[in-house]
Parts: C-alpha cells; sequence; structure tokens
C-alpha cells in the first residue's frame, strides 16, 4: 500500500496540535508515541486512515475537543474523524473524573469495530511499554503521575485488553497481553 498526500496533511496536524506537549515521564516530545501508535498501526495492517487517524488519536481529548474533531472532519473525512473521536475517552475540559470515563471508555471499546481496536490496541500497547518503561527507569514515584494511581492503571490495562479481546482476535493483541504481563510484573518488583 503506498499513502497519499493526506499523510503529509496529517503529519502537519500531528505537529501543530501537539508540537508543545510533553509524556509525562520522560519528557519526550508527546509526537514520539503519535508517530509510535502511528508505526503500530501501519505494521499490522491498518490502511491509511487508520494511519492517519493513529496520528491524530489524542487531538480531540488532547488539543481541542469538539472543535478538533469538526476540524479534521472537514480536513479528512468522515472515516478518520470518527476513528479520532472514537479513541477519545472524553472531549470535555476539564476531563470528567477518572474511573467512571475509563469505565465509559471500555464498554464503548467492547462494541468498536475492528477498525477503532487497532488504533486503540496499537495506543495501549505503546503506553504500556512506555510506563513499564518508566517504572524500571524511576520506581513506584511513576504512580504519582496517573490520577488512576497504581490500582487504578493496573486495573484499566488489564480490562483494556480484555475489552479488545471480546469478539476480536488480532496479532497485536498477542503483543499487548505480553506487554499487559510485562507491566504488571514490573509494578510486582518495584512494589517489592
Amino acid at each position: 500500500m503506498e499513502y497519499s498526500d493526506r499523510v503529509l496533511l496529517a503529519f502537519e496536524r500531528m505537529f501543530e496540535l501537539h508540537r508543545h506537549q510533553r509524556r509525562k515521564m520522560s519528557g519526550a516530545p508527546y509526537m514520539t508515541h503519535l508517530l509510535s501508535v502511528a508505526a503500530l498501526v501501519g505494521e499490522y495492517g491498518g490502511d491509511e486512515d487508520q494511519f492517519i487517524a493513529a496520528l491524530l488519536h489524542d487531538a480531540v481529548e488532547d488539543a481541542g475537543g469538539r472543535a478538533t474533531f469538526e476540524r479534521l472532519r472537514a480536513e479528512f473525512g468522515d472515516r478518520v474523524a470518527d476513528y479520532v473521536w472514537a479513541c477519545s475517552d472524553s472531549a470535555e475540559d476539564p476531563k470528567p473524573p477518572w474511573r467512571p470515563r475509563k469505565e465509559r471508555y471500555l464498554a464503548h471499546l467492547r462494541e468498536a469495530p475492528p477498525d477503532v481496536r487497532l488504533i486503540s490496541a496499537a495506543d495501549k500497547l505503546h503506553n504500556a511499554r512506555s510506563l513499564a518503561a518508566d517504572l524500571r527507569r524511576i520506581g513506584p514515584a511513576v504512580w504519582e503521575h496517573f490520577k488512576g494511581g497504581h490500582e487504578g492503571t493496573l486495573w484499566y490495562y488489564g480490562e483494556v485488553l480484555r475489552a479488545l479481546g471480546e469478539q476480536w482476535r488480532h496479532p497485536i493483541l498477542d503483543e499487548l497481553e505480553r506487554a499487559v504481563d510485562d507491566l504488571l510484573r514490573v509494578a510486582r518488583d518495584a512494589d517489592a
């Protein structure tokens, strides 16, 4: 598959919307996460719209809410905008309380079509790997930066894996399962 010039526009939009954001613990440019998620989507068979949506999957949630959604719809079409919306757990600012927001997102994932599940799985896979790396580097102090804390965050990753795996099988789920297992193991070791 060959990507069109729409991907160039997606890179520009990603840069514009996220260029000043940083990852929670590592301080790496936030765009590194978006690029990693898009790479995973591409490597696991996603099409161009899924790749673009992966580049922009946090735009609604973290860079403008509904107005950004409408802009993405105008620039990239309904399919990309709908994928981005489906990968967002909130378009509100400030965001609603963490646990109910995550529970709503999990319920949504259980009903999501495979195209959306692939993008979400890639997102959670990269996040789980990053969190495990941060735990190895920093230790339990990592949990202070997560609204769900230690227990809630680990609960969430386990539930995401279960929700994505309901009525959907895909090779990325095997990777996600390994990443979640590694995260749980590293968390246990950090607590010891």
